[in-house]
């Protein structure tokens, strides 16, 4: 049987979820890209709390530009708050997504931002 392209990237999520494990002092960056908006999170996995957070959908982002600028501003807002909160460096979940495209452009918004992964 076929995999939809949602249970594809549930596999490949899951695979990935086995190695990409967050700490404390090395939290998971993991990405969710919906088809309108991006957002990511800081993850604490042992004790499975969020410690930062942000989306396109915040305030300080504006909506101007592609989707992928889009991204490249909400990554670098990230890694200002990240930053701010005393993270510096982070394993990157992708989330199942391709590193391509608006992903990338977050990594790349937020390691500008100073962040390291």
């Amino acid at each position: 049987m076929a995999l939809t392209k949602r249970g594809r990237r549930e596999r490949i999520k899951n695979r990935i979820r086995k190695v990409v494990v967050g700490t404390a002092e090395n939290p998971r960056l993991s990405v969710f890209r919906s088809n309108k908006e991006i957002s990511a999170q800081l993850i604490d996995d042992d004790t499975n709390t969020t410690l930062v957070s942000a989306s396109s959908r915040d305030k300080e982002v504006t909506k101007e530009g592609t989707k992928t600028e889009l991204s490249a501003v909400v990554g670098k807002l990230f890694g200002e708050k990240a930053l701010k909160a005393g993270y510096t460096k982070c394993a990157f979940d992708r989330n199942g997504y391709l590193y391509h495209g608006r992903v990338k452009a977050f990594a790349d918004g937020a390691r500008e931002a100073g962040l390291k992964f």
